[in-house]
This record gives structure tokens, sequence and C-alpha cells, in this order.
């Protein structure tokens, strides 16, 4: 069995560009919390219409300290970064429903820029937080790159988001695309960065959860893009961690709901990344539904030679005709559960606690 596009490198290594500017970035960070001190948060809209403040998001973030920004009904063509100096920022679509307010781009690993470099995996998102204390609610991010147009990209990865802040929270959201959806990305492979999915929907095919940061994914509808594989075969990976051994907690998926169309046992739940020794992909799948797509002999797999029995994958709790007990399945037992809840990843060293 081929696995499609196992091949990474750190999205750390792949932005050398964007490491360039890191000092000048640096430098305005001291500047932007001093204005967001001296006056009250606003709101900022942003319209495509031109009724707004500002006809793009990404100008919106631009001008925004601290503030709440205002995202009216529409779809918004354009790359968004919100740099770490624009802390407690909340980003929200005006109509509450993630349907109306669409972010989007299509864009791929494999892309070059204009100097004929390759974007990379982190480069490829359509939306990048790296903003701590970030609030983004009733949005869709959606990578539309579509690798069957273009067989000539064989770097496919497409980030729809690119997580990499800490005490973020994502609620009622959707973010679409197919290999590598949402990244949850530690800038420190072994400091605090934590992600608080809710009441959100979330799709892709190939690894399409992944990364190193502590991320929880409490009550998502996450859905299993059916790629045509015949029952048995491969249709693709559900998550991809390469969580640091020095961390207890990596992603957590708890009370949720995949969902699938694609044929039966053609999914893994996840396999372990591991682009550096001390990467031991830590995931835990509890009192989730489980559909028919998920392998149930055993939904974990090696990834890159490394074996998934050496990363720290648990269930707990599970249902559906995609969930059952076997050898190939490690369960948690009901005392072990009691540690590996939403509120217990997210407290940190500040018991943060997002949970609703």
């Amino acid at each position: 069995m081929t696995e499609p596009n196992t091949h990474r490198r750190s999205p750390a290594r792949r932005r050398t560009a964007a490491v360039a500017t890191g000092t000048a970035a640096a430098l305005g960070l001291v500047a932007v919390s001093l204005a967001t001190q001296a006056r009250a948060a606003t709101v900022i809209t942003v319209a495509k219409d031109g009724s707004g403040q500002y006809t793009s998001v990404q100008a919106a973030v631009n001008a925004a300290a601290g503030d709440t920004i205002s995202v009216a009904k529409g779809t918004y063509t354009e790359i968004v970064n919100v740099a770490s100096g624009k802390t407690g920022l909340t980003l929200k679509g005006a109509t509450g429903n993630a349907e109306d307010v669409v972010i989007t781009y299509d864009r791929a690993a494999g892309y070059t820029d204009s100097g004929g470099n390759k974007y990379g995996t982190l480069g490829s998102s359509v939306a990048t937080f790296s903003a701590g204390g970030l609030t983004v609610t009733g949005i869709t991010v959606q990578n539309t790159f579509d690798k069957s147009a273009h067989p000539e990209i064989t770097d496919t990865q497409a980030v729809a988001v690119a997580a990499q802040g800490d005490r973020q929270t994502f609620t009622n959201d959707r973010f679409i695309s197919r290999q590598d959806t949402v990244l949850n990305w530690s800038p420190s492979s072994t400091g605090q960065y934590r992600q608080y999915f809710y009441s959100s929907f979330i799709t892709g095919d190939v690894d399409f959860v992944f990364g190193n940061a502590t991320a929880v994914y409490d009550r998502v509808n996450i859905q299993l893009r059916n790629s045509g594989a015949a029952a048995g075969g491969l249709n693709g990976f559900l998550s991809a961690p390469n969580t640091s051994s020095a961390k207890t907690y990596g992603i957590l998926v708890t009370g949720s709901s995949v969902s699938s169309s694609a044929a039966a046992n053609t999914y893994y739940l996840g396999r372990p990344w591991h682009p550096t020794a001390d990467a031991v992909g830590q995931l835990v799948v509890r009192e989730t539904s489980l559909p028919a797509a998920v392998k149930v002999a055993g939904p974990w797999t090696d990834m890159s030679g490394y074996s998934w029995k050496n990363a720290r994958f648990f269930e707990y709790r599970n249902t559906g005709a995609g969930a059952t007990v076997n050898s190939n399945r490690p369960q948690l037992t009901d005392s072990q559960a009691a540690n590996y809840t939403a509120q217990k990843y997210l407290a940190g060293t500040d018991g943060w606690n997002p949970v609703r």
C-alpha cells in the first residue's frame, strides 16, 4: 500500500523568507501592545461591497489592535495573516452563519512565489493565526487547491488554517481542504500553544488535523472526504500529530461526530508524523461517533517508517460502525480517561478553561 504524500519537512524550516522579516515584526510588538492599552477595543467592519470600513479582511487585521473585526456576508479571495502582535483579536462573521462568510484561496505547498521558491506546507495556508488570545467565530476558511487539476504539483499539502498561537478559540467555524486542512502548530516544539475548536466543521482526506500544538476538537463535525477508493482500500488519514515527547498532551477529539460517504474500511484515524527525533505523536479520540469508513481492524498506521505503536494513540468509549475494541485499538481505562479531558489538555500553566 502506497502512502500518499508522506514526505514533510517542518513548517518552521519552510518559511525562510518569513524569518528575514521576524526581527522587524518583533520590534513592532511593543508599539502594538502600548496602542492596545491606550484605547478601548472597537469594532472594525469589513464588507466586500464597500459598505464597511474595509473591503478586505487583511486590511482590517492590519489596522486592528485588540479589536473585533466583523466581516459581512461575502466571499473574500485572499490570504489572511494575523501576526503574533495582534493579541486579543476577535474575527467574526457578521451573520453568525459560517456559510455566509468565506475566506478562500487556491494555494498548495508545491506552488512557487515570484522568486521561484515553493511555498511549503505553512506557506500554503489560506489563514495563518499567530496571535495569542485570538477568537475566530462564524467564519469559513477554504483552500480550493485541486490536485486533479494540477498533476504537475507533487507537494499537494493545502492548509486552510494554520493555528500557531496560545489560548486560541475557534467556534462555529468551517475549515475546508483536502490535505492538511488544519495545522495545530507550536513554533517552539515544547512551548505552550493551546487551541480550542468547538461546534465547528472540518473536512479533508490526508492528515487534515495535524501538528505539534495542544489542540482540542470538542463537539465538532469531522468529515472524511470520499476520494473514490473501493471498500478496504485507502481514501486517507484523519490526523498526523507530531507532539514533542516532552508534552503530555497533543490532540484530543472529544464528543464529536466523524462522518463520511467513503466506502467501508478506507480511512485511518491517524498516523505519527515524525519529522524530528523528539516527535512522539499524542492523540486521543474519545466518546466520538465513527463511520464505517474507518478501518475497524486497525485504525492506526505507520508513517515514513515510524511505527504507530511508538506513538501515543488511544480511544475511549467511541461508538458507531467504525468503532470496536481489539488489540490494534488501544483503549484508555476509566481512570486514565479522567486525565484526558478537554479541561486537562487546555489548562496549561495558567488554568485556561474555554470549554463550553
